[in-house]
């Protein structure tokens, strides 16, 4: 069961990082919840979107893809107790360092972020 949910995490992530990489928005849908919520700190600016605030932001924004950056993202470890698990992430793009903390929830059959919690890190 162990193995199964770090595949199916593992899955996720890499949707998550194509996702935000390609500006891929269908990508990201299916990585949420739909009432997850983010939160984060850039360069000392709070920063709160709920999820479709979050999608439309990615939508209109040029992909880390599209500006010919080199995808430099990668997970720095994962923790699974049950059906929760966080995530921490490093992902480096559009000229930020970012660290993301991700909480995961299984609902039914599917593991989703329910909350994003990030910050820049000079």
């Amino acid at each position: 069961m162990y193995t199964k949910n770090v595949k199916e995490i593992n899955t996720l992530i890499t949707n998550y990082f194509e996702g935000i990489f390609e500006g891929d928005i269908k990508k990201l849908e299916i990585c949420f919840d739909e009432k997850a919520h983010i939160y984060g700190d850039i360069k000392n600016t709070d920063y709160l979107k709920n999820i479709n605030e979050y999608l439309n932001g990615v939508k209109s924004r040029q992909s880390p893809k599209d500006l010919n950056e080199t995808f430099k993202m990668e997970t720095i470890g994962i923790d699974i107790m049950g059906k929760i698990a966080m995530v921490k992430l490093h992902v480096p793009m559009l000229g930020y360092n970012y660290y993301d903390y991700l909480s995961l929830s299984k609902i039914g059959d599917n593991w989703k972020i329910v909350n994003k919690i990030f910050t820049h890190v000079e």
